[in-house]
């Protein structure tokens, strides 16, 4: 079982203490805070805020700040790579595949006397060890080839039997090769090679498209011990073609639930719960109203915090955001603030003076849960 908790979970269990009632709140200075007297003392021994600080990014939400956590709008690029590799894609028969084998004025060699059957139930099929048999030339080594290269092969091993000999060979059934579509579609499963090139869209489409579950914006392609993450959002809203691939036999295409695509409120706010992100993302403002509001006798407008968790490689536990609500302009501010998969949207009841007050009264939870990860970390080791 794995015992390292990160430092954003931590401090919404926390938090979630704080928003059982109404009323709940981080404590300000003259309430003594979280500690008594002796066990602050104690513990600013070990940590002081400027120790805090190096561990916490804290940001004023503002019109500044919100236009540079913008990503400026780009006008969808001609992915040439994709379509370079439509251009040079040309399907290669497998194990199992069925041909169908056509000799211009020689009906005998075509459909056998008789046959009243489908060219997929009168072709040859490629068995186990890659071959077919044909009549006169005998065992044909098609597995890995394509269909032209085949064609030519038995062209010049059938001129020794019928003069100038026309040939086509076509690929009646596409059984040999499939990617495979899991997760939140709704008909997972296989997905024929065949000799139309396939992108990871369509394959998604193939598969009945994603259903009500699915976050768009994590989608995963396994090819071998390589996987790489796909936005599929990006694409359907926003065009960008990058976000497109085409797959080769064998590759897993992986639709993830949005189970994790949530952002938690709590505080002062009349139904503090965890809600459910939409496919176009949510907004500071989304959020607080589908808690239903803050409550006006208890919550303090300049108090409305958004928690996001560090990078993982930032040296840092946390990133917080304040919100000052007081004037209408900042609620034109909160619905411009995009929020982020499991953010914590905290409204405090408790008056804001500055950000190191506050960030000083979570100095338990965040450096508490900071040391566990980090001896966590040690362990695992």
């Amino acid at each position: 079982m794995n015992m390292k908790l990160t430092a954003v979970s931590t401090l919404a269990l926390w938090l979630g203490g704080c928003a059982l009632a109404p009323g709940g709140h981080i404590p300000d200075d003259s309430s003594g805070g979280l500690f008594s007297d002796d066990s602050r003392s104690a513990y600013e021994q070990e940590f002081s805020e400027a120790e805090l600080m190096k561990l916490v990014d804290v940001y004023q939400i503002s019109p500044m700040l919100i236009s540079e956590m913008q990503t400026p709008a780009t006008k969808p690029e001609f992915n040439s790579a994709l379509e370079q590799a439509r251009n040079n894609y040309d399907y290669t028969v497998g194990r199992g595949d069925i041909l169908n084998i056509t000799v211009w004025n020689h009906p005998e060699l075509t459909i056998p006397a008789g046959s009243m059957r489908s060219a997929e139930e009168a072709g040859n099929w490629v068995h186990s060890d890659g071959t077919i048999f044909y009549p006169y030339i005998g065992k044909v080594q098609v597995a890995g080839k394509r269909v032209t290269e085949i064609r030519e092969d038995i062209t010049n091993r059938l001129a020794k039997y019928i003069e100038s000999p026309q040939v086509d060979v076509t690929v009646a059934a596409f059984r040999s090769q499939r990617v495979y579509v899991t997760g939140a579609v709704n008909q997972p499963g296989t997905v024929p090679v065949t000799n139309v090139p396939m992108t990871l869209i369509e394959a998604v489409n193939a598969a009945g498209g994603m259903n009500e579950a699915a976050n768009w914006n994590q989608v995963t392609l396994t090819r071998g011990n390589t996987a790489r993450s796909f936005n599929l959002r990006e694409l359907y809203q926003a065009g960008n073609t990058d976000q497109n691939i085409l797959l080769q036999p064998n590759d897993v295409v992986h639709v993830a639930r949005n189970d994790d695509n949530k952002v938690f409120v709590l505080g002062e706010v009349r139904k503090p719960q965890s809600y459910m992100m939409g496919q176009s993302g949510t907004t500071l403002a989304e959020a607080l109203a589908d808690a239903g509001g803050m409550f006006e006798a208890t919550a303090n407008a300049s108090g409305i915090f958004v928690i996001r968790q560090a990078e993982a490689d930032s040296g840092k536990i946390a990133q917080v955001y304040q919100l000052n609500a007081e004037n209408a302009i900042a609620l034109v501010m909160a619905e411009q603030f995009e929020l982020q998969q499991r953010d914590i949207v905290y409204v405090t009841a408790a008056p804001v003076a500055r950000w190191n007050r506050v960030i000083s009264q979570l100095l338990p939870s965040i450096t508490g849960l900071y040391s566990i990860g980090r001896f966590s970390d040690d362990i695992s080791n």
